[in-house]
């Protein structure tokens, strides 16, 4: 009976057994069986959602204040004109040859919700795209100054027609210019950024084809030159070519040399101390190749600059491009309010318009 009895129990036992295998065994053979859409859908991954690439914001959203060069910088009675005599003999400039740094009389125009620290495609990163889309003409980049300022300071621009506009200059456009047409290191400039405009202009080539042109002024001139770029533009008269300075490293000599139209360079007149009236903004030079700067030695010799346009010293002479009192560009700065250097006494700058506010 014993015998029967204890049978039975290891017979159940090894039942038990079984069963309990069976239950370990589905429970592995249904982790296995899981589907990858299962496993997902119990462990599920973070959604990542990218950030947006945004573009910088205006840097400035009005016209910069600002005062223009002192009286002491005006015409004398008989139409010379104070430290002009040495005009463009020289192109000393304070500060280095480049810049990485801001000047520091740029006030901070941004809008207060812009942190360019923060944003991911910086003004500065745009901007520099930008300057290297622009494409090259005699290894020079064209309009570096359309490319900087960009449409960073359309809020705050003054258009008179189209494609004749002038705006304040940009952060990535007063960089630019610092230690080549404007002062680096010089404590008191005579001349804040705040007080320069930039300008966009068109103009007939002399392939007699329009070509986008730029310049920095005086605000105090900017609409000035508007107009009379503008009616210049379309009477066809023809400038071989309206670049920055800094094209040429600020050297005004290069850019005569080149034959390019050009006004804000911050400079003193060689030989003295006294900062010439492009340092202000106030003057401009139109195709100075043709129409040269000369000044009388006391041996009665001439000393011409550029070098290049001594073949233009002799007035008398007919040749094209050249300003005389019948000319319209002479007209229309005359008109303005500007005096000419052609007018001088002591010396001649054909090519030099210039203007007190």
């Amino acid at each position: 009976m014993n015998q029967r009895r204890n049978a039975l129990l290891k017979g159940l036992a090894a039942i038990a057994a079984v069963i309990v295998i069976c239950i370990s065994l589905g429970r592995i053979i249904g982790i296995g069986s899981q589907t990858l859409g299962d496993i997902a859908r119990e462990h599920p991954q973070p959604t990542a959602t990218p950030r947006n690439e945004e573009s910088t914001e205006s840097l400035g959203n009005g016209t910069p204040e600002g005062t223009g060069p002192g009286e002491s910088q005006g015409e004398t009675e008989d139409g010379t004109q104070p430290g002009e005599n040495q005009e463009a003999e020289g192109n000393t400039r304070p500060g280095g040859e480049s810049s990485g740094s801001t000047p520091s009389d740029v006030a901070d125009s941004r809008d207060p919700s812009y942190d360019i620290q923060n944003t991911p495609a910086s003004g500065g990163d745009v901007m520099t795209d930008n300057l290297q889309n622009m494409t090259e003409n005699d290894g020079l980049l064209s309009l570096p100054g359309l490319a900087l300022n960009g449409e960073f300071m359309a809020d705050a621009r003054i258009t008179w027609e189209e494609g004749f506009y002038y705006e304040p200059l940009s952060q990535g456009l007063a960089d630019y210019i610092t230690g080549v047409s404007y002062p680096k290191d010089l404590e008191k400039p005579a001349i804040a950024v705040s007080d320069l405009c930039y300008i966009h202009v068109l103009y007939n080539d002399f392939e007699g084809n329009p070509a986008e042109g730029e310049l920095i002024c005086n605000q105090a001139i900017a609409q000035d030159l508007v107009e009379i770029f503008h009616e210049l533009y379309k009477a066809e008269y023809q400038i071989e070519k309206i670049r920055l300075i800094d094209a040429y490293g600020g050297d005004d000599d290069l850019s005569m040399a080149d034959n390019n139209s050009s006004c804000f360079n911050y400079r003193v007149v060689s030989g003295s101390s006294s900062l010439s009236r492009h340092a202000y903004g106030l003057a401009i030079d139109i195709n100075p190749l043709y129409n040269p700067y000369i000044t009388y030695n006391k041996d009665q010799t001439i000393h011409v600059s550029p070098e290049a346009g001594e073949d233009y010293a002799d007035r008398s002479k007919s040749f094209p491009y050249k300003i005389d009192e019948e000319d319209l560009c002479y007209r229309l700065f005359k008109e303005h309010g500007f005096t000419w250097g052609g007018d001088w006494n002591s010396c001649k700058d054909y090519q030099h318009f210039q203007k007190t506010p």
